[in-house]
């Protein structure tokens, strides 16, 4: 019980990070404005993580690779004290493929949360303060969608049509994070 317990609060502390961190670099991927509450709480909680981290590591072809670096490490520093906690001793090799699955599978459920938070603020105040953070972070995703599901008397499909993609598109990759583990 004392283990499940470690294991949750592991898991619930670095989770946290590593979403923040991947949220901070999927924003300045898709251009998203960080003058706004989520914007500013993200830059809050992981600046003192990112600032140092860009002094030894350079951004690639405009992706904030620090970022994303720490995201992963974090992830993989969370699943070998969670396996240490349970008395396993996964690899090296192991670890890293299932972080990196991980960040995968957390940018996936990123990406559903803003969907259903946008559509949700799209109906019932689509003037909302926040509501230009969430269109920003999936208007790259629903463009492509929109091509080719024309909206039905003035109602747009698309996010219903993106999210089931996205949980057709988590099976896969949380098989993968499977077979990540047997490495």
């Amino acid at each position: 019980m004392i283990a499940q317990i470690a294991v949750y609060l592991v898991e619930a502390v670095f989770g946290f990070f590593v979403f923040m961190l991947l949220a901070r670099f999927h924003f300045q991927w898709l251009r998203v404005p960080f003058r706004n509450q989520i914007g500013e709480f993200v830059l809050a909680t992981t600046g003192w993580l990112v600032v140092p981290a860009r002094r030894v590591v350079p951004g690639l072809a405009g992706l904030d690779l620090p970022t994303l670096l720490l995201a992963w490490l974090l992830q993989g520093l969370s699943l070998w004290i969670q396996a240490a906690i349970l008395g396993a001793e996964p690899g090296a090799l192991a670890l890293a493929a299932v972080a990196a699955v991980d960040l995968l599978r957390y940018s996936l459920y990123i990406l559903v949360f803003a969907l259903i938070v946008q559509f949700i603020l799209s109906w019932v105040n689509p003037y909302a303060p926040l509501a230009p953070v969430f269109d920003s972070a999936v208007r790259p995703f629903l463009r492509p969608i929109r091509r080719f599901v024309p909206p039905i008397a003035n109602i747009d499909l698309s996010p219903a049509v993106l999210f089931i993609l996205l949980q057709v598109l988590l099976i896969p990759v949380n098989v993968l994070r499977v077979g990540a583990a047997t490495l």
